[in-house]
């Protein structure tokens, strides 16, 4: 059970609140809840939420971070969702420094959580949503029984990647059950022919054309009645609208689906958010709120959270240093045509006009950017070469990770498509009538990544699942379009004319 916050805490509570308003942060009203390590894993495992809908995952996101802490691999030091109270959980046994460092970080969420545009139509009331959704399933399996509604839930659960992530919040589009139609099937177009006498119109409306044009208006309008007539990004909104599912299922799915959209911000901001977090917890603790007995333990823990890691990318410390890097470079007028201009080295590494835009930027910057166009505005050359953001890789002779690229450009180029979409492969709904047959056409949009083969094949007999009819997945496999295929009972795959992208 949670315990309340003590006296002292309530205090600090107070204190930090009112040092990180001074400061222009601006959030919900911020409720803490106290818990031992095995309740705090309890809610970690469950997402952050105290409530959800019973399924096998979450006994084993408990089971690992239980074994974790007792190994003493990992430790959870703080939690907060967003929601209106944003809710915030701290660990009994924590440390007062560390307790103070929490909730400074806690207040940098929660200005973020209110302000970035990727957060602006989420559920703010997520707590009662979650225990709803979780009540729902619960008297589905009651109803359909408790392993049916699982097996169904683990295949949904293996689609909640296929949203579009680009949405800047769920289209609530109606589910409408399919009906039959009794009109005609839309007459083939014909050409339209030039007038003219029977003696000139093999001259002026050659067979040719004719011919030509016709098998253009043909194609158009195979076009225009192709479903769904473009490319859908959200698979799963698709199928929600178009699958022959039962309403239960229908709205099982939903469920999922909006579980996924609610939680798609947080993976597009995790490094704005991090280092938004972590640079105000560095002001508010360094500032205003950490006495000097307990600077020692602060640092400690402070360099632990933001150390950098070789071969792989810390967001708390690419977010904070880049958040430290635009104050800077707007403190000191480092930015537009006359600082781009600039090939003086001596010149650029003085530059500094008194500007002071520095605060104003960064909370424009916090409201109007996710990670992807964070990145690609403000990373500079110098600012990979002064933290020695290179492209790195695997050497299996040495078993240690090497700089394989040094060029701003091309690691750029490197983070910026490992954060798009979060490193998961675009699928489209291309046809849902492939073939005249109502199977169902599916679309990689291939960057030079191929899919992983195991995975794809079980997605697919997922989607099946739910769609009833053959899926097939256009896709590449060692630089060669083929459309792999599941017809219910076994999987196919052959090679299609195609260029690589």
């Amino acid at each position: 059970m949670p315990h309340p916050l003590t006296s002292e805490l309530r205090e600090l509570q107070r204190r930090i609140e009112e040092a990180a308003r001074s400061y222009g942060l601006d959030f919900f009203d911020i409720v803490y809840e106290v818990l031992d390590w095995e309740e705090i894993n309890e809610v970690a495992a469950y997402g952050g939420y105290p409530a959800r809908y019973p399924h096998w995952r979450f006994g084993m996101e408990y089971l690992e971070l239980s074994r974790s802490y007792a190994y003493g691999l990992s430790k959870i030091y703080e939690m907060v969702i967003n929601n209106d109270p944003t809710y915030a959980y701290l660990l009994a046994a924590n440390h007062v420094v560390d307790q103070k460092l929490v909730m400074c970080h806690v207040c940098g969420h929660g200005d973020f959580f209110k302000h970035n545009f990727s957060f602006a139509h989420t559920n703010r009331k997520m707590v009662d949503e979650m225990a709803n959704h979780a009540a729902r399933i619960r008297r589905y399996m009651e109803v359909h029984g408790e392993e049916e509604v699982e097996r169904f839930l683990d295949r949904c659960l293996s689609l909640d990647n296929l949203i579009d992530y680009n949405a800047p919040h769920i289209r609530r589009h109606p589910v409408v059950e399919p009906q039959e139609s009794e009109e005609e099937p839309p007459a083939v177009r014909e050409p339209r022919k030039f007038r003219a006498k029977g003696y000139m119109d093999a001259f002026i409306n050659p067979a040719a054309a004719l011919q030509e044009e016709r098998e253009r208006l043909a194609e158009e309008q195979k076009r225009e009645e192709r479903f769904p007539p473009r490319a859908e990004k959200d698979v799963m909104l698709f199928l929600m609208m178009h699958a022959p599912l039962r309403n239960w299922e229908r709205d099982v799915l939903g469920i999922v689906r909006e579980e996924a959209y609610y939680f798609a911000p947080q993976g597009r901001t995790k490094i704005m958010n991090e280092g938004w977090a972590s640079y105000w917890h560095s002001r508010l603790m360094t500032e205003r709120i950490l006495e000097p007995a307990e600077l020692i333990d602060y640092a400690d823990h402070h360099a632990g959270t933001v150390a950098p890691h070789p071969g792989r990318l810390n967001p708390y410390k690419l977010g904070i240093e880049l958040w430290r890097d635009i104050e800077e470079r707007w403190d000191k007028g480092r930015h537009g045509p006359d600082w781009e201009a600039c090939d003086d080295f001596q010149l650029r590494r003085t530059w500094d006009t008194g500007e002071m835009k520095g605060r104003e930027k960064i909370f424009e910057v916090r409201r109007h950017y996710n990670d992807v166009t964070f990145i690609d505005e403000f990373l500079t050359p110098e600012f990979v070469r002064r933290h020695g953001l290179f492209s790195y890789e695997y050497n299996p002779m040495t078993g240690q990770y090497i700089i394989s690229d040094r060029d701003f450009k091309a690691v750029k180029e490197k983070l910026l498509f490992a954060l798009t979409n979060f490193g998961q492969p675009w699928i489209e709904v291309s046809d849902a009538n492939h073939l005249n047959r109502g199977e169902l056409l599916l679309t990689h949009v291939y960057e030079g990544i191929p899919l992983q083969l195991d995975m794809a094949r079980e997605t697919m007999e997922n989607i099946h699942a739910l769609w009833k009819r053959p899926v097939r997945l256009e896709t590449y496999v060692d630089d060669r379009a083929v459309v792999l295929g599941f017809d219910g009972s076994a999987h196919s795959s052959e090679e299609r004319d195609a260029e690589v992208v």
